[in-house]
């Protein structure tokens, strides 16, 4: 009888604090799962945001060429405005996504760059439309929402087709 008054609450103990440990090893993991994924919601933010900034600053530059190829004149400092805005978030791509977004954002930048100069492409380099398109489908891959390239390849409507 003595061993089972002895026993008995060891084992209670013993079982006690097993379970006080399985309970803490479980509660870590899980916060540990819930701090990855807020890390990784926090970092595709910041990616978003720069792929963003990006996009507008190219897209001013874009606007910039429509209006030279209707014949509108831009003055220098116009273009020298909007180079800067595009160089600019073009280094944000660079800091916070891989390499491959980033290297897709020089190309696009380099190419806006030389056709807003009045500078001629070189032979044989993507067309300025296939630039973005790389750079969209690397950014897709960053965010995680590309599943398979977009099609590209159909015109433009006109407005109320």
């Amino acid at each position: 009888m003595s061993v089972s008054t002895t026993v008995l609450p060891l084992a209670g103990v013993v079982l006690g604090s097993a379970g006080t440990l399985i309970g803490q090893y479980l509660s870590t993991r899980v916060e540990a799962r819930r701090a990855r994924f807020e890390q990784a919601s926090a970092e595709r933010s910041e990616r978003k945001a720069a792929l963003l900034e990006f996009l507008s600053a190219a897209q001013q530059v874009e606007l910039c060429l429509d209006r030279l190829s209707m014949g509108e004149q831009l003055d220098d400092s116009e273009r020298w405005q909007h180079l800067h805005a595009l160089w600019l978030a073009k280094k944000v791509p660079e800091l916070v996504c891989s390499s491959p977004v980033a290297q897709a954002a020089h190309d696009y930048t380099a190419a806006l760059h030389a056709l807003l100069r009045g500078q001629a492409v070189g032979e044989g380099t993507p067309s300025k439309r296939d630039l973005r398109f790389a750079f969209l489908e690397a950014a897709r891959r960053e965010l995680g929402t590309a599943d398979e390239p977009l099609r590209r390849d159909l015109p433009v409507r006109e407005l109320g087709e």
